[in-house]
């Protein structure tokens, strides 16, 4: 690839205020039943398999390593906490799909990126200290499915009734809203619904554009973070079928034989915020408008080719670290209602990993 050029800034940032959030009186309460109902279903996954896993995006489908490079000549507003200087650092990359059980990949579910970034510094967020990390965790969505924490855990008490129920008759249901999915599609819409619910179209996930879908922190603004496949190679499976017929894990194979040939590039872009109405905080399901503020560059990831699956990546990786976007500086806090509400869980799941495993989780330096 060659090297990327800095686009000038074409909009104004809108500065954080901390009347941006609003913080309901119960939203504890809300928390602790997030949490609660995530280990309620780690519960039973762990009761069913002797083996712990994420409460949510439980299936991994590759576990890589690779760096990035942020760029050289960003405009201030975009020279913002691990970006505020051009260098090259270690990352590692784990892609998943979102249920908290482990599923036949035919239950085509909306697919999952975890971004880990080695030797960062800079002034930590509660919970971090001593960490060099920085998290971000991300769907191929641009926007969360509930626009509050309230309505999040509607939908995942729902979800949590399903765990390891019928996994056959999830594969049937899948196809069915896949064919429902595909015909709003046609007709020009979308439903983050019915792809959360099995509707995902089997396509290959490194194609995907993946996206914080929740806002955070940009130094004294805020904003959404992207990660975006941008070399040939990843370009080329946007879109691209899977065939997933008598292959349960044909995902990560197919994870697996790309990286077998073939490395990746992606670029990592930032969406500011320009106006607090169409770029809300508290609701986490609005997309918010790139024709008002566009998407600009801000680094690279770059990945050799390399095992994407294996023994030790599983247990250093899958078991051994834990995403979160609460994993980093002070400077990209995550904002809202549901990224407030799912900081119990996201600790509860690592601790319960580590309890029932038997491997503490340790952040890389």
């Amino acid at each position: 690839m060659n090297e990327l050029s800095v686009n000038p800034l074409s909009v104004e940032p809108l500065p954080f205020q901390a009347s941006f959030e609003q913080i309901p009186d119960d939203e504890a309460e809300t928390a602790k039943e997030l949490a609660e109902t995530l280990r309620g279903i780690m519960q039973t996954t762990f009761e069913d398999s002797g083996h712990a896993v994420r409460s949510v995006h439980a299936k991994s489908h590759g576990l890589l390593r690779g760096q990035i490079t942020v760029l050289d000549g960003l405009p201030r507003p975009l020279a913002q906490g691990v970006f505020a200087r051009p260098g090259t650092l270690p990352v590692v990359m784990r892609f998943s799909t979102n249920p908290g059980d482990v599923l036949d990949d035919k239950v085509s579910t909306p697919r999952g990126l975890a971004l880990k970034i080695i030797g960062v510094e800079g002034a930590r967020l509660p919970g971090s200290e001593g960490d060099q990390t920085q998290d971000f965790v991300m769907q191929n969505a641009k926007a969360f499915t509930a626009a509050t924490p309230k309505a999040f855990l509607k939908t995942l008490k729902l979800l949590a009734k399903t765990t390891d129920k019928g996994p056959g008759l999830k594969r049937a249901l899948s196809a069915v809203l896949r064919g429902v999915e595909t015909t709003i599609e046609a007709m020009g819409g979308e439903s983050g619904t019915l792809k959360s619910l099995g509707g995902h179209p089997l396509t290959n996930l490194l194609g995907e554009s993946y996206n914080t879908v929740v806002p955070l922190l940009y130094g004294p603004y805020y904003a959404k973070l992207a990660v975006v496949p941008v070399s040939p190679e990843l370009t080329a499976l946007t879109d691209k079928p899977v065939d997933l017929d008598d292959k349960p894990d044909g995902l990560r194979e197919a994870v697996v034989e790309h990286f077998s040939h073939h490395g990746g590039v992606w670029e990592v872009r930032i969406q500011l915020a320009t106006d607090i109405e169409k770029m809300p905080i508290e609701d986490a399901s609005v997309q918010w408008p790139e024709d008002v503020s566009p998407y600009v560059t801000v680094a690279r990831i770059t990945l050799e080719p390399q095992p994407a699956w294996d023994e030790e990546r599983r247990q250093g990786i899958d078991d051994g670290m834990a995403f979160s976007p609460w994993h980093g500086l002070q400077e990209h806090r995550p904002l809202g209602g549901v990224m407030r509400a799912r900081k119990p869980s996201y600790e509860m799941s690592s601790q319960f990993r580590a309890t029932h495993n038997g491997c503490p989780m340790h952040e890389p330096r």
